[in-house]
């Protein structure tokens, strides 16, 4: 017998009439479900805009942690409120065909405060916000919370001029204004308009039911528009807007951010056939940074918070909720990679003793060659992410060390032979090339990839700074004093620090979380 799928949702009428939609659909299907409702921190805490609840996910953490403790089997989601990156353990299932994804205007009694000077209009989104100030500048915009029904209560007793509600969950709940306007002007939150469902990866049988769910041109859209979110390193904290249609086999990508107030506004739009867009997020992205989206996002980070700690490498949304309220943490990649294209006679030959130092290495010989067609005898690295990486997609790592000075002396003393290939950055330590040529060994060095400095200026806020590497080091320091407290990595990137910066302080394992854990521990208590 078919086992129930327990269907958890929020307990809102929107969230109910997605979950029950859902419901609906897999009993077409010959899958039995019934519906788990549970409350969010979204849904109790309506005093606060979203962006101020410091919580990324803020509609669907609830409902994760159910899932992961095995009280539900699926969770319905409204995708725009879905984090780009999911919980370790939940996949994304399925995604329903897109309903209405523009935004409209209610309003009270006539339009003409449109061309006034003075006009008060209500949202909770940022992004709403923002782009309602570009148009409008002299307007202002106050913030709403709440239900859909509750929100309409509101704009119904104030004497604001009117309010922004998403066209998907009015028609959804049904809910009917007399005066709206649709703002076609307005580019929609990525996945607006759209349901999806997620389930424990490990959950074959609910993952297959609910694929029967899927709605493919949708989930090409919203996939790509929460790429381009994901880049970006938005969320309820930057006002950003993404849109993706599907006409003639063209897939277009609009994408735009701008400054909370609304007055700086960066807009791109790309098209690319169908197949063949894979690269559409990134082009938007880049020509977004190549504007001034990067100084754009780093001021806009400064607007909704002082942060105090700083990382110079962009981190995930969820190492950054690891960090403990004390913290205030802004993120930037102060250094660029990009892969280079190893020749394949290179790869094709047979190669005894392979040494790989890093996870941007692995991924320029897989952009290079199938990796069944590589011949590495033997093969060794640095950083138990860099092993964990090789053995998942290349085969079995002989040895592993936390840095390449250990790792080199292992080798003098353990590799065979006298001749070993380097898979490198343009930029690497001379650790390992100076101990091999020591000891009379060959090291054949290949420039798998490019490192650039990407300099900028951080906030005078900020009392300590996360640091991953020496190059990372050097490129900070171009724009930046030394006069905050360098959180470093490991012993390498420290030994460096301490050449500039009197108070250097060094995680405990060579890991992201591990340098978050020690950020974590100066911040405890204050």
């Amino acid at each position: 017998m078919s086992k129930v799928i327990r269907i958890g949702t929020r307990d809102s009428e929107l969230a109910l009439w997605q979950a029950n939609t859902v419901k609906k659909q897999l009993q077409e299907h010959g899958y039995q479900s019934v519906l788990v409702p549970v409350k969010s921190d979204g849904d109790l805490v309506l005093d606060k805009p979203l962006h101020e609840l410091g919580i990324t996910g803020v509609f669907t953490k609830t409902l994760d942690v159910a899932m992961l403790k095995g009280e539900i089997d699926i969770a319905v989601h409204s995708m725009k409120d879905v984090p780009t990156i999911l919980p370790k353990g939940i996949v994304q299932a399925a995604v329903l065909e897109r309903g209405n994804y523009m935004d409209i205007l209610a309003f009270k009694k006539n339009e003409e405060f449109l061309a006034q000077k003075n006009a008060i209009i209500a949202t909770g989104s940022l992004r709403r916000k923002a782009q309602w100030l570009n148009r409008y500048p002299t307007h202002t915009v106050v913030d709403l919370r709440g239900n859909v029904q509750t929100r309409a209560e509101k704009l119904e007793n104030s004497n604001w001029n009117g309010a922004i509600f998403a066209a998907a969950g009015l028609e959804r709940v049904g809910l009917e204004f007399e005066n709206t306007i649709g703002l076609t002007w307005m580019v929609p939150a990525p996945a607006q308009g759209a349901i999806v469902v997620v389930a424990l990866e490990g959950d074959d049988f609910v993952k297959n039911a609910c694929a029967e769910l899927n709605h493919e041109e949708t989930e090409i859209c919203t996939t790509l528009e929460r790429k381009f979110l994901n880049i970006l390193e938005g969320g309820c904290t930057a006002p950003i807007g993404a849109l993706a249609n599907i006409k003639d086999k063209n897939v277009s990508l609009k994408g735009v951010l701008l400054s909370v107030d609304g007055k700086k506004k960066i807009e791109v739009e790309f098209t690319s056939k169908l197949g063949a867009h894979e690269n559409l997020a990134e082009a938007c992205a880049e020509r977004i940074f190549s504007r001034g989206g990067k100084l754009l996002m780093s001021e806009i980070a400064g607007t909704l918070k002082t942060p105090n700690v700083f990382s110079t490498k962009k981190l995930t949304p969820s190492q950054n909720e690891l960090f403990n309220h004390n913290v205030i943490i802004a993120s930037e990649d102060f250094l660029q990679i990009s892969l280079n294209r190893i020749p394949r006679l290179v790869l094709k030959s047979k190669i005894d003793n392979v040494i790989i130092t890093s996870q941007n290495a692995v991924e320029a010989i897989l952009a290079s060659l199938n990796p069944e067609e590589l011949q590495f005898k033997n093969i060794y690295c640095v950083g138990r992410r860099t092993k964990r990486l090789i053995e998942k997609r290349i085969g079995k790592v002989a040895h592993f060390e936390n840095n390449a000075k250990k790792l080199a002396e292992y080798l003098i003393e353990f590799m065979e032979g006298t001749e070993a290939t380097y898979f490198c950055s343009n930029i690497r330590l001379d650790e390992l090339p100076v101990i091999f040529a020591e000891n009379k060994i060959t090291l054949n060095e290949i420039e798998a990839y490019t490192t650039k400095q990407s300099p900028l200026k951080v906030n005078e806020s900020i009392k300590g700074v996360m640091f991953y590497s020496p190059s990372n080091i050097n490129s900070y320091l171009q724009e930046n004093n030394a006069n905050v407290i360098a959180y470093c990595i490991g012993d390498t990137t420290a030994d460096e620090a301490r050449k500039h910066f009197s108070d250097v302080r060094i995680a405990k394992l060579p890991t992201i979380e591990s340098v978050i854990t020690l950020v974590n521990s100066d911040y405890a208590s204050n």
